[in-house]
């Protein structure tokens, strides 16, 4: 079995908060579907197909310089809590590790790079998803550099496609470019104002759709929004970028003005519900997953407001990735009950909290109704 040293700090680089506007978009992510000729894709893929696209792509990535010295991980051969720390980092997807229950298949991996933020995942839905993930919105950015790796893979391997449709794909969504570029956001003034469903509205009739914290299937918690091209065929990879960089710069307005509209109107219930979730999360002994990203969103908010003085983005990224189940886990050295893992998840965050600078409001000088100094 694999253990956990070539992953134990790969796919961290997107949580510096590093990126334009990262205290509203956590990172950028683009991949691109190719599948090798001469092998079934898809459902009609068998082991000996996944095998030899295993061994061709073992067999070049050290003549492709963006994946020289880049570690190969056979998830099948993966304890369980490694394969989930990756997914956990958002460096593979729930059908790649077997999420509905079966397991991974054999023959699929995942490449990652050791000094880039890109990867490789190997016989998912296609033989190959190139992706890279960046922090903040830098989506011109993340497709320069995938681009690059698809022309050197593309250089080595033989793509299936064709000459009217362009790459093949499983997904007939995908088919064309093979491109899916997403942004995830966090929107919580939209959801209080209760303007996010016209927004997403909207992104559908601008060919955009939106998904989960972990991609298709995944459900939306801490108001974080996974925004993302919804077809590929008939336009190019850069019209699609540019498309979805255009359309996220507006969300990006529309959020920022409904933070203007609650500190107008709603200052002091704004304020009170910051403080109050930085207040459970300093000092509370037991949080589930789903309670820390709802109360993570109002101290997100609250940081970007610049309400919560000193607390940096940097931290409650950081925050988010580790104290998922696997990581806790890896972290105690063995598995958790349920209540375990919420007891060690408070404590975590209790101890990442306090290393930051927050100073909470003079409680005397609130409203201006100071008390005497007893000591005259």
């Amino acid at each position: 079995m694999s253990d956990l040293l070539p992953i134990r700090d790969s796919g961290l680089g997107w949580l510096d908060a590093s990126g334009e506007h990262s205290d509203m978009v956590l990172s950028t992510r683009v991949r691109l579907a190719r599948n090798l000729q001469g092998h079934a894709f898809g459902p009609r893929a068998r082991l000996n197909d996944r095998t030899a696209v295993l061994e061709q792509v073992k067999g070049v990535r050290d003549r492709v310089d963006l994946l020289r010295n880049s570690e190969v991980q056979e998830l099948s051969e993966m304890d369980v809590r490694p394969r989930r720390i990756l997914l956990e980092r958002r460096l593979v997807s729930r059908d790649l590790v077997g999420e509905n229950g079966s397991g991974p298949a054999r023959g699929t991996a995942v490449v990652l790079s050791p000094d880039r933020p890109l990867s490789v995942m190997v016989n998912e839905e296609d033989h190959l998803r190139l992706q890279t993930l960046f922090s903040g919105l830098r989506l011109r950015e993340a497709w320069r550099l995938l681009d690059s790796l698809d022309e050197e893979l593309g250089k080595e391997l033989a793509y299936a496609y064709h000459h009217e449709f362009g790459f093949l794909t499983s997904c007939p969504t995908n088919v064309g470019t093979g491109l899916r570029a997403s942004v995830l956001m966090h929107l919580p003034a939209l959801v209080l104002t209760k303007e996010i469903g016209k927004v997403l509205q909207g992104l559908s009739q601008v060919g955009l759709t939106f998904r989960g914290l972990y991609g298709e299937g995944s459900e939306v918690v801490g108001n974080f929004f996974q925004l993302s091209n919804q077809t590929t065929l008939g336009k190019s990879e850069e019209d699609l970028v540019d498309h979805l960089d255009r359309i996220v710069r507006q969300v990006i307005q529309y959020e920022t003005h409904a933070r203007q509209v609650l500190l107008r109107d709603a200052a002091s219930v704004t304020e009170d519900k910051i403080w109050r979730a930085y207040g459970l999360l300093r000092y509370a002994r037991s949080l589930s997953f789903e309670e820390l990203m709802n109360l993570l969103s109002g101290i997100r908010l609250g940081a970007s407001l610049k309400l919560l003085p000193g607390l940096r983005v940097y931290s409650l990224n950081k925050i988010m990735i580790f104290t998922q189940s696997a990581h806790l886990e890896e972290a105690a050295g063995r598995s958790l009950s349920v209540s375990e893992g919420d007891a060690h998840r408070a404590t975590f965050v209790r101890r990442i909290l306090s290393t930051e600078g927050v100073v909470p409001p003079d409680e005397d000088s609130v409203d201006g109704n100071a008390s005497p100094d007893p000591t005259g």
